[in-house]
């Protein structure tokens, strides 16, 4: 017949394997959006939040000027396309570097102060240089070539990315990094982003709709998503870190004592 003490030892490391694969999480943490049904009509047909993306020093401007009339005239102010032969994997060689100055530098016009502009008032700063050399209207596109979020954190793939159609929200910032783990905590979303040369922080709650009318709601190139991890991946990680020192502990406690009733 088996001394107590065993079924005390297994009693132990049952209630220690209990611990590690439990969660106290709940539908309430996980469950993004929650009560959206409840959201005042008068905020729903409110007009959706604007991508206020402004240039930044650092940043890679793709600039391409078009004439219909003749093409040869604005051909100049697209050497920066032609002189090259890379691939279009390359892209950031083509564009129009912004340095710390906020100024680009483009041919016939010299320094051009764009920094803290959107793209559509740079187009139209650029129409007006273009047109004391040229007399036929012009059509400027402007792209950023280095537009880039990251997310990290509690994701299934953390990493930078690079965004094509320069306005991302941040669900969608999230679905391109595979969505959260199970392990995410939705409360507790950091948005890091660089103003003025300073890192500001901003705490959102995915469990609830507010974000969808918050400022911050579309990103801006270089801005950080950090995904915190919840309580059960925090506490998991204590666990797994003490777990073969309680095990060790607990098996030598108990081997102690079963060589003592042994002699007994």
């Amino acid at each position: 017949m088996k001394h107590p003490i065993f079924s005390y030892y297994f009693s132990a490391l049952a209630v220690i394997s209990l611990a590690l694969f439990s969660s106290c999480g709940s539908k309430r943490n996980v469950v993004y959006f929650q009560n959206s049904d409840k959201i005042p009509r008068f905020m729903l047909e409110r007009e959706k939040a604007e991508s206020n993306i402004l240039i930044k020093p650092n940043d890679n401007l793709f600039i391409a000027v078009t004439a219909a009339v003749n093409p040869e005239a604005v051909e100049v102010f697209n050497m920066n396309r032609t002189r090259t032969t890379l691939p279009a994997a390359s892209l950031d060689v083509y564009g129009y570097l912004v340095d710390q100055r906020g100024n680009i530098n483009l041919p016939l016009i010299g320094e051009v102060h764009v920094a803290g502009l959107s793209k559509w008032e740079v187009v139209r700063l650029l129409q007006k240089k273009i047109s004391e050399f040229i007399t036929e209207p012009v059509v400027i596109n402007i792209r950023f070539l280095n537009f880039k979020v990251s997310v990290l954190g509690e994701v299934n793939r953390p990493g930078v990315y690079t965004v094509t159609d320069e306005m991302i929200s941040i669900p969608q910032a999230l679905a391109l990094a595979g969505d959260l783990t199970i392990y995410g905590d939705r409360r507790n979303v950091q948005l890091i982003r660089i103003v003025n040369g300073e890192k500001k922080f901003y705490h959102m709650d995915l469990t609830t709709p507010d974000i969808f009318f918050s400022p911050n709601y579309y990103l801006l190139q270089d801005d950080i998503l950090y995904v915190a991890p919840n309580k059960t991946k925090a506490g998991s990680s204590t666990y797994n870190q003490n777990l073969p020192l309680l095990v060790s502990v607990l098996s030598l406690t108990v081997t102690s004592v079963a060589l003592f009733l042994s002699y007994k």
